[in-house]
């Protein structure tokens, strides 16, 4: 159904406010969740049905266990990873603005800091550039097995240009975990090759697949490589629990790392030779049947930009019936 953005962020605040946010809590949630949702990304309005993102009642204060000028390690005291991961963002951004790299990890968040796509671009639309990394309980297996043994490990990178930021945004599993959720609720099956079930078998059934495995996103070697480097900088780099260590269901870990171009250039010269190549990039010769080369992050910003200028969006009918229940008093 095409509802108004609007109508769909009211919605939204109110199931926050009802899973425990106040408001300052539920417009930083919301953010995230509405970028995702625009862009047509699986991190988006999913994430509030069902059991939700509810607040940690236990939930305490937001401490600095270890810093430096260039470094802090935040415990999150289980508060949600939105809130979380915003506090770490803007320390790793004002670190790197004052002395040219900021590096801040944190521990003890119980709930996804969503698309990282929607950090890494905050980032880089401050002239910097962004690495972000999250950790999540064990959903993905490992090459050669069907065990799940690491989270979906996504990681972002922001690029300053000219114009947009280029945003790479990626999980290292060969989907996210609530694309699963999303296929489920709306009934769907998912690509036949992504998943295991519990004994090992291929599934389509996103129920299977929830308690088997999801694989890599290469299914092979090199993707399995990169959930590994991601599990362990969002795991005993940052003093957070991993596979075997600690209980990863209440103490997710996360990483940002920030650099100041000018470290190495200039600022104003990085952002024009990264549009200089982006655009060298897109005009590329065109296999049959493309229309356009597109850089990462680009199709998500078109679709943002012409559903922001529409006033409404495209949302599946059970995903909008469960956000009116979610929302509901």
């Amino acid at each position: 159904m095409n509802v108004p953005i609007d109508e769909l962020k009211s919605l939204g605040l109110k199931a926050l406010k009802k899973q425990g946010y106040n408001d300052n809590e539920a417009d930083t949630v919301l953010g995230m969740l509405m970028y995702a949702q625009l862009r047509g990304n699986n991190q988006g309005m999913v994430k509030l049905i069902g059991k939700g993102i509810p607040k940690n009642p236990a939930a305490s204060t937001i401490t600095i266990e270890k810093e430096t000028k260039l470094s802090a390690r935040i415990n999150g005291g289980h508060n949600p990873g939105a809130i979380v991961m915003k506090k770490a963002m803007d320390m790793a951004v004002s670190k790197a603005k004052e002395h040219g790299i900021g590096i801040v990890g944190t521990n003890n968040t119980n709930s996804s800091t969503g698309a990282l796509g929607y950090w890494a671009g905050q980032i880089a639309r401050q002239g910097l550039v962004g690495f972000v990394f999250a950790g999540s309980p064990e959903t993905v297996c490992y090459h050669g097995s069907y065990e799940p043994i690491f989270g979906t490990n996504p990681m972002a990178i922001g690029i300053p240009t000219e114009k947009d930021p280029i945003v790479l945004d990626l999980a290292t599993a060969a989907m996210a975990y609530y694309g699963l959720i999303e296929a489920k609720t709306a009934g769907k099956k998912i690509p036949p090759d992504i998943a295991y079930d519990s004994e090992g078998n291929l599934t389509d059934d996103p129920g299977k697949a929830m308690d088997g495995a999801l694989r890599p996103f290469d299914k092979s070697y090199k993707s399995a490589g990169l959930a590994l480097m991601v599990e362990i900088l969002t795991g005993p780099l940052v003093g957070a629990s991993f596979t075997g260590i600690g209980d990863t269901g209440t103490n997710w870990g996360n990483l940002v790392f920030v650099i100041d171009p000018e470290m190495l250039t200039d600022r104003k010269e990085f952002a024009k030779n990264v549009s200089a190549l982006a655009a060298r990039v897109k005009t590329t010769k065109k296999l049959p049947g493309v229309t356009e080369i597109l850089m990462p992050g680009e199709r998500g910003d078109l679709l943002t930009k012409k559903r922001v200028n529409e006033g409404t969006i495209d949302i599946e009918d059970n995903l909008y019936h469960a956000l009116e229940e979610a929302a509901k008093a």
